[in-house]
């Protein structure tokens, strides 16, 4: 009987040539999985595609509502950005993806598991580290670090040897990865960082210059650092993040063109569509500014990037993390309220927001004559503050 090996599927180029790859230079019983995690059509007739292949089963599953509710929204709950611009929309799949695949592993006494991620990327390092999180003993086949192919050109062209149906072509050599997050497009023609990305290549967003002249504005509800309301209507995590993706995308927000530091120590360029995430990030924020006292506040700040990191480089499923996740939760009690936003030719404006737990006291903030807040104690306050800047100044000088 051959040994088992799960691989994680999504009927791209990459993962269709190393199923064929794994059954005949491995010999191994090859199980196929791909997540449901907002592809749309890429998932049609996958099943179907995979076993032509090669694989001898495919289990195709919805992660969805897993996918936002467990990865996304906690995400969004830390304000988590990494190097300023990225909202991580590729990364934070990956521990999901990994969970499923070791579950799959589990129920098919499979002694392998499988990805299509390349030697020279983060994937590798996101899937393996949620592999051997999960599965101390698992054993890892990562064929871009092992077979004969020196690019994407020899796969195309072995996947037209073969007859192995593809979606990628030489006329658009660039890979894309797709859930309900985000898209990203790298490689390819996108290689050269100086070359804007081609128009046609975006698929969940108009350009600003062609969104609607008119706003639209919109609420949206938050429960505990969560949005579960827009404009008062209920949703579910993954309809949430489907209504403002497409929002988003009908009003030109959320591209972002940037040239990112790898993991594995190299600079990369990636183009990302991420409209949901981008509207999400500052209503939360805004929705803070009211509930969170100053100091835990900062403290986030502070957290942010180190949780970012966390997730870029795949330590999802580690003990640091998974305090600082429950150090966030803690934050996100009081979180509650509605903000409202005006979206307009790829800016996301806050217009407003309210909370019942707001912190905020407009007879404290006030300009005009107040009984709360004496201005003379101020005076105190400065001098206190003031005090080791003049003892430095008359020591050093300086």
């Amino acid at each position: 009987m051959k040994d088992k090996v799960v691989l994680a599927y999504s009927g791209g180029l990459d993962t269709s040539i190393i199923i064929k790859w794994l059954v005949e230079e491995r010999d191994l019983d090859v199980i196929a999985f791909a997540a449901e995690l907002g592809q749309g059509k890429e998932l049609e007739a996958i099943e179907e595609k995979a076993l032509k292949t090669g694989a001898s089963k495919c289990y195709v599953k919805d992660l969805r509502e897993e996918f936002v509710r467990d990865y996304v929204f906690p995400m969004i709950q830390a304000n988590t950005i990494y190097e300023g611009t990225y909202l991580l929309g590729t990364a934070i799949a990956r521990p999901l993806i990994a969970k499923k695949q070791i579950e799959i592993a589990q129920k098919e006494n499979a002694a392998y598991v499988s990805h299509g991620a390349t030697g020279k990327g983060n994937d590798q390092v996101r899937f393996e580290l949620g592999y051997f999180a999960l599965q101390p003993d698992i054993k890892v086949i990562a064929p871009w670090r092992d077979w004969e192919f020196k690019s994407r050109t020899d796969l195309i062209n072995y996947a037209q040897k073969h007859g192995i149906e593809i979606p990628v072509t030489k006329e658009k050599p660039y890979s894309s990865d797709r859930n309900l997050l985000h898209i990203s497009f790298e490689g390819g023609i996108l290689e050269d960082p100086w070359d804007g990305p081609p128009e046609d290549m975006f698929l969940l967003s108009v350009s600003p210059e062609k969104a609607p002249d008119q706003p639209t504005i919109i609420e949206i509800e938050f429960e505990k650092g969560i949005p579960v309301a827009l404009d008062g209507k209920k949703l579910s995590a993954a309809e949430m993040l489907e209504a403002l993706n497409k929002l988003g995308g009908e009003n030109g927000i959320g591209r972002v063109d940037m040239v990112e530091n790898r993991f594995v120590g190299m600079k990369s360029r990636g183009v990302y569509e991420t409209p949901g995430g981008t509207i999400l990030l500052p209503a939360h924020r805004a929705i803070e500014s009211l509930t969170l006292d100053r100091e835990v506040m900062h403290l986030k700040d502070e957290l942010m990037p180190k949780i970012a990191k966390l997730i870029y480089n795949g330590f999802w499923f580690s003990p640091e993390m998974e305090l600082l996740k429950q150090t966030v939760i803690e934050s996100q009690k009081n979180v509650n309220g509605t903000v409202r936003l005006k979206l307009y030719k790829g800016n996301v404006i806050v217009e407003g927001r309210k909370s019942d737990s707001s912190l905020y006291d407009e007879n404290i903030a006030t300009f005009e004559e107040d009984t709360v807040y004496d201005q003379k104690d101020a005076e105190g306050f400065i001098k206190l503050n003031a005090l080791r800047l003049k003892v430095h100044k008359k020591i050093t000088g300086k």
